[in-house]
This record gives structure tokens, C-alpha cells and sequence, in this order.
């Protein structure tokens, strides 16, 4: 009897040993695509039950080419490379992988938000142009993270975790969730509504997955709403955020900075402004990145085919996800 194949379509910089060792010891046949387009997907793939799918996209056009494909199960948490109504109208399972990095996003978060309410971005380059103390204070003055209050939206995990974080740090931690998931907060996060959040935060940090009502949640509208000086933090979807309205709040000095680690395009071009502004920190989608993190990206995706072949059902189906 053939043994089932599951493929990773890409895998960016991780190392697939741990999952192909789950995989290949719960009898899997284990291929690598050469490249995460559709046709290289397509030739790694023939007569595949799983994916195993990074960032490449997975539409209805891909799924028709691949009739014997039975499960998709993302690399991260966020799952919008797949058409989950294509997915699911076909009998494929989409499953995600929620918890892998809860802790590294959320430390990243918290670090990018304090680095940009200490100004150290401007203190660095201060000393490396050549400059000291008093150059550095010509300019904003650093504020006391006491008096501020961080606005997280998205009380997941990965918000809940960083509110924790946050908690002895900021005067006050407030919160929005559009699943109104209140009951499993920390006691101490204050519940506001979205306009209440965006009005009151000092340093809004977004915790969302990218979605059809999320696309473009914060815009013009919203950034002119924020308090002026405030922060903006984005570790989660570039698609969250209208970066030329951004770009024009930082501008206008609205926004006195904001820390991306994602990006509308990734990586940008050479010639994108968001390479060079002034007001923003960047990093290049690292937020989820550690030495733990990097094996369970692998072998929790891994884990959830297994699930599957042994039992019918995947550990994580995201709920949109369950073939109809």
C-alpha cells in the first residue's frame, strides 16, 4: 500500500528535519517544492493528502490541480494564504498553528513599543552621527511609560500574553477583541470598543489575524483618532494597517513613531519611504523568530497531519476550516 504524501510547499530559513522525522515515522512519504509558486507546488504535490504551506498562496486554482489533497496545515498562525471557502467547499481541512511563538511576538512587541517610548532609535543614531546628550535632547523627550496607557487590539494568545508583559510596566492596559472574548483577559486589561481604544492609547499595538473584516481596520480615520504623539506597533499582518496614511500621520508628526516587523510587501522595494523613514522601526518579520520557536514551526504542522491520518481530525482546524 503507497504511503500517504505530505509536502512543504516553503520554508523560508527554518530546518524541516523534526517534522519530516514525525512525519516519516507516522508512515508518511515526505517531499520538498522547489520553489512555493504554483507550478513548482503542483509538481512536489501530485497525489498529495497535506500541505504543509509558509507563505505560499493557496487558491481554488491550486486545489483543482490537487484533487487528492485532503489537509492544509500553515506554518504560523495566520492562515490568510489560503482560501479557506475553496478549502472547504472541496473536503480540505485548513489548520493553523496558534501558540508556536505566543511568547517571542509578544516580547517583541513590548520591546519595539519601549524602544520607540525611549527614543532609542534616535539615541543610537545620535551617538553613531557623532552627536551626545545634548543633541539627543534638542529633539523629544523620551515619556514615562507610567503615565501611558498601550492599547492592544486583539486579546488572543499573543495580546493576552503581552498585556502580562506590559502590566508593571504602563500606567494602564486597555484592550478590544472583535470576538468580545472579555472572560479570558487578564483582570487587569480595561475593555474598551475600537474607538474607545484608539482614542486612549498612547502606544496601540495590533494582535490581529488578517481577515476580510480586518483588512484596512486601522486608515486614515483611525490614526487621526489616535492621541497626538502616540505609537503604533504592527507585529501581525501588514494588511492591518493603510501604511500611506501612516506614513502620512508621521509625517504631520500625529504619530510620533511606530515599529513594523510586517510589511505590505516583504521585503520592500529598494525605493519603498518605509525603508527609510525616520519615525519608524523596522524588522523583517522576525517577531515569531527563536531557537524553540523554529523547531515547533516544523513539527507542530507536522503533528497536526499525523492528528489526521491517525484520527480523522487535525489538533488546530482553524473554525472556518472544517471541510463542509
Amino acid at each position: 500500500m503507497p504511503r500517504p504524501v505530505a509536502v512543504f510547499t516553503d520554508l523560508e530559513d527554518l530546518d524541516p528535519t523534526p517534522g519530516i522525522t514525525l512525519l516519516t515515522e507516522a508512515g508518511f512519504e515526505v517531499r520538498i517544492a522547489d520553489a512555493p509558486d504554483a507550478d513548482s507546488v503542483v509538481r512536489a504535490a501530485a497525489g498529495a493528502v497535506g500541505l504543509l504551506v509558509g507563505y505560499a498562496p493557496v487558491d481554488a486554482a491550486l486545489l483543482d490541480r490537487l484533487p487528492s489533497l485532503r489537509i492544509i496545515a500553515t506554518l504560523s498562525a495566520g492562515y490568510d494564504q489560503v482560501d479557506i471557502e475553496a478549502a472547504r467547499a472541496r473536503g480540505v481541512w485548513v489548520c493553523n498553528l496558534p501558540d508556536a511563538a505566543t511568547e517571542e511576538v509578544a516580547v517583541h512587541a513590548l520591546a519595539s513599543a519601549l524602544a520607540l517610548v525611549r527614543r532609542l532609535p534616535q539615541a543610537d543614531a545620535t551617538v553613531r552621527c557623532g552627536g551626545w546628550n545634548q543633541e539627543f535632547t534638542r529633539r523629544e523627550l523620551p515619556r514615562r511609560t507610567s503615565e501611558l496607557t498601550l492599547g492592544i487590539v486583539g486579546m488572543g494568545r499573543i495580546g493576552s500574553r503581552l498585556a502580562d508583559f506590559a502590566r508593571p510596566v504602563f500606567g494602564r492596559v486597555a484592550g478590544f477583541d472583535p470576538r468580545g472574548r472579555t472572560g479570558r483577559w487578564p483582570a487587569h486589561v480595561e475593555s474598551l470598543d475600537l474607538e474607545g481604544l484608539i482614542e486612549n492609547s498612547d502606544v496601540l499595538s495590533l494582535h490581529l489575524p488578517l481577515t476580510v473584516s480586518t483588512r484596512g481596520l486601522i486608515g486614515r480615520r483611525e490614526l487621526a483618532r489616535m492621541p497626538h504623539g502616540a505609537f503604533l506597533v504592527n507585529v501581525s499582518r501588514g494588511g492591518l494597517l493603510d501604511h500611506a496614511a501612516l506614513l502620512e500621520a508621521l509625517d504631520e508628526g500625529r504619530l510620533t513613531g511606530a515599529a513594523l516587523d510586517v510589511l505590505p510587501e516583504e521585503p520592500p522595494a529598494d525605493d519603498d519611504p518605509l525603508r527609510t523613514h525616520p519615525r519608524l522601526l523596522l524588522s523583517p518579520h522576525s517577531a515569531y523568530l527563536s531557537d524553540a520557536a523554529n523547531r515547533a514551526y516544523v513539527e507542530r504542522p507536522a503533528a497536526n497531519l499525523v492528528a489526521w491520518y491517525r484520527t480523522g481530525r487535525p489538533l488546530t482546524p482553524v473554525p472556518e476550516g472544517v471541510p463542509a
